[in-house]
């Protein structure tokens, strides 16, 4: 890879930093955002001209009061009643919201919460994100798992009674590869009933090869729909050719994946209309692939290294909710999971109104669930991708699952 000195050493050379401050000053030194590099694989589809021109339009304050009630009182929820949800004159609304969003939740998914946990294999990467702990120019321990030790940290989860894993790890091909993953993908189906991949995009005959080595869903942050905006945070490497990006869970789909989930990493850009492109990119997917499993996660923006340079946009907790709440009233089948990155006291809440899957035991370093399921110390472990609020541990948040009246649910896949 052209940047591969970036992760090789440990210290940034000369060359790496001049070319680093040039990229940070000098927009005409980066390549275009919206064209695909060499191996890349492009395919016809037109959802994401439909997302990007409905969140360009997308005028928030325009919407009332009345608005907001007419979009409460429908059985079913258009576009434009969603669009409603999300506006600053539904905050006031935030307990009805929560009401009829609680109504669908135990309509379509009962009274259950569902619960895994996150595995990081390696946290190499070639892009240069500038919110993102593991970029190629920050000064972190970098690691990657061997099979031998992605086995350990494994059956350290399993024993704790985890049955669903998702694995994660840096965008990095030259130390990640796919074959790597694949591999990491059958180690897991040793131990898993449900196996997610948030790695980097991929294109359909991957996928393809990723599945049948045992992964069934996969997981893709676009991070912000605004593609002005996402120019200046993704400033190298492949992470930065928006439509790529855009369009990995079309090919997820496309090479046999049951499942997709798609976010924003909401404080980025206006959190409104990312609110609204991520849960439009779902909605056309599922009307063109209707027998796919969606999810959607919503995650704000945590403490990282750089943070300072990106003047990241509050979102508070209440708007969060508002988030959340307009999701599950306008897609009432689909999934929403949320992050270890909010607080004990707003995880146990939401659970009980909107979301259905949550994580638990989480480590977002390399190589160290043994040191936190058991004690033992690691000081090989690579470095966290960001901090995390809630840190309860699978028994834990089993135990208050079910203190809050909820049914924690561990898989409900059969395989015959």
């Amino acid at each position: 890879m052209e940047n591969q000195f970036f992760i090789d050493s440990d210290k940034l050379s000369e060359k790496a930093l001049e070319r680093k401050h040039r990229l940070e000053n000098d927009p005409s030194s980066r390549t275009n955002h919206m064209e695909y590099m060499e191996g890349m694989e492009r395919i016809e589809s037109d959802i994401m001209d439909k997302v990007i021109g409905q969140m360009e339009a997308y005028d928030y304050d325009k919407y009332t009061a009345v608005d907001v009630r007419r979009a409460l009182q429908q059985e079913r929820c258009s576009i434009e009643d969603f669009k409603a949800l999300l506006s600053p004159a539904a905050l006031p609304f935030l307990e009805d919201m929560a009401k009829k969003a609680k109504i669908e939740t135990s309509k379509h998914f009962g009274n259950t919460v569902y619960l895994f946990t996150p595995l990081y294999i390696a946290n190499y990467c070639e892009n240069y994100c500038i919110y993102c702990g593991f970029n190629c120019y920050n000064d972190i321990n970098r690691k990657k798992l061997n099979a031998e030790e992605i086995e350990k940290e494994m059956k350290v989860i399993a024993d704790s009674g985890i049955e669903e894993i998702l694995m994660l790890t840096g965008e990095s091909r030259a130390m990640s590869d796919v074959t790597y993953i694949g591999e990491a993908c059958k180690l897991a189906r040793k131990y898993f009933r449900n196996v997610g991949l948030e790695i980097y995009p991929v294109n359909s005959d991957e996928y393809k090869y990723l599945h049948e080595c045992g992964a069934d869903y996969v997981t893709v942050f676009q991070e912000t729909y605004n593609d002005k905006k996402y120019e200046t945070l993704h400033l190298l490497g492949h992470k930065r050719v928006f439509p790529y990006r855009f369009d990995a869970q079309e090919r997820a789909i496309m090479g046999g994946m049951r499942g997709v989930g798609f976010s924003a990493l909401l404080g980025l850009a206006d959190f409104r209309k990312d609110a609204l492109a991520s849960a439009l990119h779902v909605y056309y997917l599922q009307r063109k692939y209707p027998y796919v499993e969606y999810s959607l996660s919503c995650p704000r923006l945590r403490p990282i290294i750089n943070n300072d340079k990106i003047n990241p946009l509050d979102v508070h907790e209440r708007q969060l909710c508002q988030v959340l709440c307009a999701y599950r009233i306008f897609l009432p089948y689909v999934g929403i999971t949320v992050s270890s990155r909010e607080q004990e006291h707003f995880r146990n809440g939401i659970a009980k109104i909107a979301a259905t899957k949550v994580s638990a035991g989480v480590s977002t370093g390399i190589g160290d669930h043994e040191s936190k399921y058991t004690g033992k110390e690691d000081e090989g472990a690579g470095d966290e991708q960001f901090e995390i609020s809630d840190g309860r541990s699978f028994v834990q948040m089993y135990s208050d699952m079910e203190s809050e009246g909820l049914q924690p649910v561990l898989n409900d896949y059969v395989y015959v």
